[in-house]
């Protein structure tokens, strides 16, 4: 393991409560720098560059941490794409030594990476950019969904508690696709679904800002969602 004073992971940002993010606890939201993909609806363009840590970065997490036991149930790491930094083990490590449970937020690009975090890990979120090569399409990066199938696999195998989640932009997506990828995922296994509306007021792309010509409404979504229901533990509708 690192030495925590010389462990760099380059922090992007924090957000010091939510009850969203990790499902059943407290927690905060470490955001890591850095991401593989390049998805045009995403929100967070500032933190897609990746970039070395440094030392301070995560002692001033650390240092919020230690105010907060007690307070909080949890940390989740997100991203960008957590998953991407060598040093993310040792700060997973570090905060389950604080007596955090420690979530995760990924898109699975590295399926080898996940399934070394997973003892450390009580819960992880799964982004579903989409079904099989919409997957590469819609995350900018060729040949990724065959990684992220890789890593679906192994939390599946895992037993640790785990959810899809999709975020639905209307220039990715018709309702039938959403359908079909959400029975996808439930023939494969998956418990425990969320669907996110895409933000369009910062996006990577500036065309996923604009209003989608015969994009359906909201009701409509929602009226799947019920559909879709029986198949799934849970399945819930938020905005992303």
């Amino acid at each position: 393991m690192n030495d925590s004073a010389a462990l760099r992971l380059p922090i992007a940002g924090l957000t010091p409560m939510t009850t969203l993010d990790f499902p059943g606890r407290l927690a905060c939201v470490v955001f890591t720098q850095g991401c593989p993909l390049r998805c045009g609806y995403c929100h967070n363009p500032q933190m897609l560059v990746p970039r070395r840590g440094e030392a301070h970065e995560w002692q001033e997490v650390k240092g919020f941490l230690e105010s907060r036991r007690g307070l909080l149930e949890g940390v989740v790491f997100s991203g960008g794409e957590p998953t991407l930094h060598v040093d993310l083990p040792a700060a997973i490590a570090e905060a389950k030594a604080m007596g955090f449970a420690v979530g995760l937020h990924t898109a699975g690009p590295y399926p080898q990476h996940l399934a070394r975090l997973l003892p450390d890990l009580d819960w992880v979120g799964l982004d579903v950019k989409g079904r099989g090569r919409d997957f590469d399409r819609i995350s900018g990066r060729p040949g990724i969904w065959r990684r992220h199938a890789q890593s679906l696999e192994v939390l599946l195998e895992s037993g640790i508690d785990f959810e899809c989640r999709t975020t639905v932009h209307w220039r990715d997506f018709a309702l039938t696709d959403v359908e079909r990828l959400a029975l996808t995922l439930a023939d494969c296994g998956v418990r425990h679904y969320a669907l996110q509306v895409a933000r369009q007021a910062q996006c990577l792309d500036p065309d996923y800002c604009q209003a989608v010509t015969g994009a359906p409404p909201q009701w409509a979504l929602e009226q799947l969602a019920r559909q879709l229901r029986p198949h799934f533990e849970s399945l819930t509708l938020r905005q992303e």
